[in-house]
């Protein structure tokens, strides 16, 4: 061989090692990195779980809460429902009584000597109120009267079930 060949050789493996180091680097570069993006995926992964957890913990609160807040509410409505059940059975009881002779209405009257309509007081009345002049309602108005305090007591009780809903769903 001579001496030309020989250097040509000697070239030759010295580009042959040098691409062998340079693959050995790449491929010692690739392993670390792989160990790097592994660690990294178990950290993502670790992340993940906890921002989940988080996510499931809170939505388990906010339910609890809606739950409490149906049940409040509930309660409420039946407190409601009773308490106007309650009204109109009042309400019946008393439209009975005075469709039956039991009960009469009758108003106050005043004394106005500007005005000489005197209604005539009811006779013979056994009342505990003294030196009052009275004068008993016709039994049709007296019912008509019962049904507008049935209609304001319906809407008051309304009233504070809807006050009641607001200020419970406002908190």
């Amino acid at each position: 061989m001579t001496a030309g060949q020989k250097l040509v050789g000697l070239v030759v493996l010295i580009l042959v090692l040098m691409v062998g180091a340079a693959g050995g680097a790449w491929q010692v570069q690739e392993w670390r990195m792989g160990e790097r993006l592994a660690a990294q995926d178990v950290l993502h992964q670790a992340d993940l779980t906890a921002i989940g957890n988080a996510a499931s913990a809170q939505a388990r609160a906010e339910q609890d809460k809606r739950l409490a807040l149906e049940q409040k509410l509930s309660g409420q409505d039946q407190q409601h429902t009773k308490e106007l059940s309650d009204a109109q059975r009042n309400q019946a009881r008393l439209r009975d009584r005075l469709a039956t002779s039991d009960l009469r209405l009758s108003v106050l009257l005043t004394e106005d000597s500007a005005n000489s309509c005197n209604v005539p007081a009811a006779t013979g009345s056994a009342g505990v109120v003294h030196a009052a002049r009275r004068a008993q309602l016709d039994p049709a108005h007296a019912q008509r009267i019962i049904a507008i305090t049935d209609a304001g007591d319906q809407g008051l009780i309304a009233l504070r079930a809807c006050q009641a809903y607001v200020r419970a769903v406002a908190r």
